[in-house]
């Protein structure tokens, strides 16, 4: 699988486009924005959006969904079903950090652990990771983890907003992430890239060397 990694403007929040060479389906994890480099990629590629993966419903990471569900209006939408109350009040998130109200669109699917579907003939594991919202996922495909705000290069989502629990958080994180495989590449969804084997030695909160 090729992970190309776009990072609007707005908020700073990772977007990851996971497509191949040989299959013209795409899929978006996370929507951070309305990036129209994004568009432009998928449009000089001849890809075929098929799904957008959201990790969490923060408006930092579902904000740009109308604008792309109007220009791939095929592409579905798909999202945890615990976090459908914290999506329903995506007016009141932006409320609360004094930025304009974005546009909240219909999710086509909500998710859990149980689910299980493919793009490009690749399984797309979904790892539920409760902690830094009630309902945040990981995705698994191949040897690559979206981590959303889950888990971060030596650093941890925070725990402090509505549906956050660091008890919850540090059982994903050590009970589930940590069990994968260490070569395991992390795409989080702020910052660089990591990887499993380094955050189990290096994490700040969690790993070998953890200071706090």
């Amino acid at each position: 699988m090729i992970v190309k990694k776009f990072i609007p403007l707005e908020f700073a929040a990772n977007n990851y486009l996971i497509y191949k060479n040989d299959c013209a389906d795409a899929c978006l994890i996370d929507c951070a924005g309305s990036n129209s480099a994004i568009f432009k990629f998928i449009e000089e590629n001849k890809l075929n959006l098929k799904m957008i993966l959201i990790t969490h419903a923060h408006f930092d990471h579902c904000t740009g969904l109308s604008e792309f569900k109007k220009k791939f209006p095929s592409a579905k939408v798909m999202m945890a079903k615990a976090d459908r109350e914290l999506y329903d009040a995506l007016s009141m998130q932006c409320d609360m950090f004094s930025l304009p109200r974005c546009e909240k669109i219909k999710i086509d699917e909500f998710i859990d652990e149980c689910c299980e579907f493919e793009i490009c003939n690749e399984k797309i594991k979904v790892i539920s990771t409760p902690g830094h919202s009630k309902g945040s996922l990981c995705y698994l495909i191949e040897d690559n983890l979206f981590s959303g705000d889950t888990l971060f290069l030596e650093e941890i989502g925070r725990c402090d907003l509505p549906g956050g629990s660091f008890a919850e958080i540090k059982d994903s994180i050590q009970k589930k992430l940590f069990k994968l495989d260490e070569k395991i590449k992390v795409f989080p969804g702020h910052g660089d890239n990591t990887s499993i084997g380094h955050e189990k030695n290096h994490n700040a909160y969690f790993g070998k060397n953890a200071i706090y």
